[in-house]
């Protein structure tokens, strides 16, 4: 499903909101999402998982191409963790 498709299915399970209201509380939540895990926080949602910034360190690599070493920088990746409600309908119970 692509943000479009989930615009549309929470329109049309509310017939009282414009699509254009439905695609900005999307667009906020989604939003909300980013700027918490750019500060470092975790964001949960019940039911469904948590989000989470994890910590690579600094390490040294290798260019697949020529095989050269290179230096990789540290950097911040996002996570997911599953919740147990959505962990659970994945797995037919």
């Amino acid at each position: 499903m692509i943000r479009s498709e989930l615009v549309e299915k929470v329109a049309a399970e509310n017939p009282h909101l414009y699509q254009r209201d439905v695609e900005r509380i999307i667009a906020t939540i989604f939003d909300e999402i980013i700027d918490s895990m750019a500060e470092g926080d975790r964001v949960e949602l019940r039911g469904f998982g948590s989000f989470s910034v994890k910590r690579r360190e600094a390490r040294r690599g290798r260019n697949p191409r020529t095989g050269e070493n290179v230096d990789v920088e540290e950097k911040h990746v996002p996570f997911f963790k599953t919740g147990k409600l959505l962990r659970d309908r994945l797995n037919g119970g």
